[in-house]
């Protein structure tokens, strides 16, 4: 019995920006029939629930690849600095996006966006002990809103779709095994 693990042949860079690489590897199946797979490798991210007693903080952005604005909780990864400790990637990302600054951050688990197509972890961190500062959002972030809602308000947009980010249900979920 094989674990399925494919042997790299060959690979090859087919685009590259500041922000990811697309690679394309030729493979040989475990049968030895040759195969095809392209990754997606992008810096590791970090979500982040920034949570106040019975609210927690979330951010609103147009979405280009899907065409839609929709909520979720802040996230995003250091591109330039892969080496950014994981915590140091939440604190700020926390604060570029919201201006909170935590008192406590205390990591839930490590994630994956999209482990069929792209290598990009995410670390799902709570914050705590909230305070508020100026937000310093990135040019691609033009539009970015920020609000504070209730538990059950956020339970309500899970279930009417108004936060159909993968990363950020997920997060929620882990939250929500934790607090159990």
């Amino acid at each position: 019995m094989t674990d399925g693990r494919l042997e790299v042949t060959a690979s090859r860079v087919v685009y590259e920006n500041r922000w990811m690489r697309l690679r394309e590897d030729r493979t040989r199946l475990p049968d030895g029939s040759p195969g095809l797979y392209a990754v997606v490798e992008k810096a590791p991210a970090a979500v982040i629930i920034a949570r106040e007693p019975g609210h927690l903080w979330l951010v609103s952005q147009y979405r280009h690849p899907v065409g839609e604005r929709f909520w979720e909780l802040p996230q995003g990864a250091w591109d330039d600095r892969d080496d950014a400790a994981p915590e140091d990637v939440a604190r700020g990302e926390l604060a570029e996006e919201t201006g909170l600054r935590a008192g406590t951050v205390t990591r839930l688990g490590r994630l994956f966006f999209a482990y069929g197509i792209s290598d990009q972890r995410f670390d799902v961190w709570l914050a705590e002990d909230l305070t508020q500062g100026p937000r310093d959002l990135e040019p691609t972030e033009q539009g970015l809103q920020t609000a504070r809602f209730t538990a059950a308000e956020v339970d309500a947009m899970l279930l009417d779709g108004r936060i159909a980010d993968s990363a950020s249900v997920a997060a929620l979920g882990l939250l929500a095994l934790r607090d159990r």
